[in-house]
């Protein structure tokens, strides 16, 4: 008798700027995870190099699109892994939230992609002050990454997630957290 794949689960970790995503991401490889990485960082550091110092700036609706296709693209490709779990730095409903951030106008398409691509569980870091940092890509104040943290609620929420707000601690604290919550939904 064959033995059946089980649907590899999708988690996406979102948050707004400095909240410990991508520090969670790192941690949860390092423990053996297969995890998609954040690729807006990349986005705006090719578009730097062509001197466009933040091209979600100065042309969100292209960076958007960018990230949509990225986005997309890891998600299709999870469905190929052999895994149980794979966790994104981030999902397709941030960039509607940060698009409405910015009261930037965008094609139908946009909510039709976060509609069809579904993840299966949705965990999100709250903006925290002890963290927070600005860098050459990050250039949010901590008062704004506050107000992009209601338009992600609001943007996930729209498409019919419950977000599973992971509490502040310690990166072992945060991963215990998930794994233990990830363990009592199978």
């Amino acid at each position: 008798m064959k033995k059946k794949k089980l649907k590899t689960r999708k988690i996406a970790i979102i948050g707004g700027p400095s909240t410990g995503k991508t520090t969670l991401i790192n941690a949860l490889k390092s423990d053996g995870y297969y995890c998609m990485e954040e690729i807006s960082r990349q986005v705006t550091i090719d578009a730097q190099k062509k001197g466009i110092e933040q091209l979600f700036l100065e042309d969100p609706l292209l960076f958007s699109q960018q990230l949509l296709i990225g986005r997309k693209n890891q998600f299709n490709q999870a469905d190929s892994l052999k895994q149980d779990l794979v966790f994104f730095d981030r999902g397709l409903p941030d960039v509607i939230a940060y698009l409405d951030y910015l009261g930037s106008n965008y094609p139908d398409t946009f909510e039709t992609v976060c509609g069809q691509f579904k993840y299966d569980s949705v965990f999100i870091l709250n903006p925290w002050k002890a963290i927070y940092k600005q860098d050459n890509e990050r250039y949010e104040t901590f008062e704004q990454s506050l107000v992009i943290n209601d338009y992600l609620v609001k943007s996930y929420t729209k498409f019919g997630y419950t977000l599973i707000e992971i509490p502040f601690g310690t990166v072992k604290d945060r991963i215990d957290f998930i794994v233990n919550y990830l363990s009592k939904q199978v």
